[in-house]
């Protein structure tokens, strides 16, 4: 549970973030016609508490079956997942989930979109402030009355953004929630989940297929095999924050990352 004092210059309370441990886990799928899919293989990780790790790979790898099973809306078929030492059993509030799609209630305004999760748990009433707070922090205060359909991509998802963080998530797990905006919106809200991160110093697990993506914002990235889904390789992002994307060792990380998942052309 998030500390209730607010800092200086409205500073959100912090969460507390809490590690994640994947032992041995696969996930198979009964297909129509009797025969089943792995689509994770024994996969191993572990997660430090306040980290970022990215994991990329190609499509249908698992990397999203993977999320799905941290988040407890999928169950392994062998191995465990953990946080905070304890097994996950379902879904909690504890593991918040942002996916492609922003998912924003239609029939909602912003301010009740992000507030739906306190309604639903029934503690708004102690934190209708922070509501406040949050929509000040991603930039929609002036927009807390409009509904998604009147919103951008990069609002809906600064929207979604805060809905999940209101929440005290101890894990954020993302689901290539920015892959449908246009390049140049997608970088400012990488800057914005990276700001709200260092404001919650919460533990986040991102699936991407952008590569540059990955290098920006993670502490380590995990390349995964194709299907079914195993640890090919953890690679260490060796960056400074705040980084910059047009820094020679950014640009041979690429490369080298390229090189791994075998697209780094003749």
């Amino acid at each position: 549970m998030a500390n209730d004092n607010h800092g200086p210059h409205g500073r959100l309370p912090e969460a507390f973030a809490s590690d994640v441990q994947i032992e041995n886990v696969s996930k198979s799928y009964r297909l129509p016609n009797g025969t089943d899919m792995l689509a994770l293989d024994r996969f191993s990780l572990s997660v430090k508490a306040g980290e970022i790790v990215s994991l990329i790979g190609p499509s249908g790898c698992g990397k999203s079956t993977l999320l799905r099973t941290i988040a407890g809306l999928e169950r392994p078929t062998t191995g465990k997942v953990s946080v905070a030492g304890k097994p996950i059993d379902g879904p909690s509030a504890a593991r918040g989930f942002m996916f492609q799609d922003p998912s924003l209630f239609p029939w909602l305004n912003v301010r009740h979109n992000i507030q739906a999760g306190l309604v639903a748990r029934g503690v708004l009433h102690g934190r209708r402030a922070e509501v406040e707070e949050f929509l000040n922090v991603v930039g929609l205060a002036p927009f807390a009355e409009l509904h998604p359909h009147q919103l951008s991509g990069g609002m809906a998802q600064r929207a979604a953004l805060a809905r999940a963080l209101i929440n005290d998530p101890q894990v954020l797990l993302l689901d290539e929630p920015l892959g449908a905006l246009d390049m140049f919106t997608r970088m400012r809200m990488q800057d914005e989940v990276l700001r709200l991160w260092r404001l919650r110093h919460v533990t986040m697990l991102l699936v991407t297929h952008d590569i540059d993506e990955a290098i920006y914002m993670s502490d380590r990235i995990v390349v995964m095999s194709p299907a079914p889904g195993r640890v090919e390789r953890i690679i260490t992002v060796p960056l400074d924050r705040p980084r910059h994307r047009n820094d020679a060792r950014f640009f041979d990380l690429r490369a080298e990352i390229l090189e791994e998942l075998h697209f780094a052309g003749d």
